[in-house]
């Protein structure tokens, strides 16, 4: 793909990225696909995704105990626990605001190891990563922000989201669509929200402004980026989503070049 090309003028070492669409098939690409980046925060929908499939294999329910009193696993997920952004400490009562937490995902981590009784790490390879194929992927650090992938593994990834296998279509409709309406919340890098919608492990879209995504991605778009200038978006729209990885931390430079980006790929989709 063409858009793709814009890439070459970031202010970035190194770059990868890719498309994918609905139906499986690459749409394009740019640089090493196979290069492993960390993923900072875009392990979070990976390790969603795991904790999903435990919830279908009845390792427990989305609405059982965890985290602060009050908050269950599917809080926990949507960001609506009440636990600060990276210590377990709580700021709000469960359900009442939106505070990302990288905490809350930790906690997540340690409930889905304790009920199935083995490491996230290796649960989430055996529930996600070797069914897919993602054999450059690995968690050695933290279910929230720990990860290590490659765009051609997060490209495996979003056909999965697109047309899932793993899980039943109608657990990712609800992982995608708002939980907890109308929360109030920081996006990370963009500032207050109103509301600051969330699925279950991945951001939506919605109507919220400024956004990573770009002008002409639509509402129902959710995916997530992450700090070391990574980000994944799924726009069922468009039938297509996006992988990008970078070795640049995320900041003001990725503010104009993500959305310019976005706005390319789904031009150049509308137009082939």
């Amino acid at each position: 793909m063409e858009s793709l090309g814009l890439i070459r003028t970031w202010p970035v070492p190194n770059a990868a990225a890719g498309v994918v669409r609905q139906g499986g098939s690459v749409a394009g690409t740019y640089g090493e696909v196979d290069r492993p980046f960390p993923l900072a925060s875009v392990t979070k929908p990976l390790s969603a995704y795991a904790v999903l499939v435990g919830y279908e294999e009845g390792v427990f329910e989305l609405d059982d105990p965890a985290g602060p009193e009050g908050s269950t696993v599917r809080h926990l997920l949507a960001h609506a626990s009440g636990l600060a952004f990276d210590e377990h400490r709580v700021v709000a009562a469960p359900g009442t605001r939106r505070l990302y937490s990288n905490s809350g995902f930790e906690v997540l981590g340690e409930t889905l190891a304790k009920a199935a009784g083995m490491p996230f790490g290796e649960y989430l390879r055996q529930a996600v990563l070797e069914p897919l194929g993602m054999t450059g992927t690995s968690l050695p650090g933290s279910p929230a922000a720990g990860g290590v992938s490659t765009v051609a593994d997060l490209l495996r990834f979003a056909a999965e989201l697109q047309a899932p296998r793993l899980l039943h279509p109608s657990t990712v409709a609800a992982a995608t669509s708002v939980a907890f309406p109308g929360l109030k919340g920081v996006l990370p890098g963009y500032g207050s929200q109103n509301p600051n919608d969330w699925g279950l492990g991945f951001e939506i879209r919605a109507a919220k402004s400024p956004h990573w995504t770009g002008a002409g991605s639509s509402p129902a778009t959710f995916g997530h980026f992450g700090q070391s200038g990574t980000y994944l978006w799924v726009d069922p729209v468009a039938g297509a989503a996006c992988a990008v990885l970078t070795d640049r931390d995320f900041g003001e430079w990725a503010h104009p070049r993500w959305p310019e980006l976005t706005d390319a790929v789904l031009a150049e989709l509308r137009a082939g």
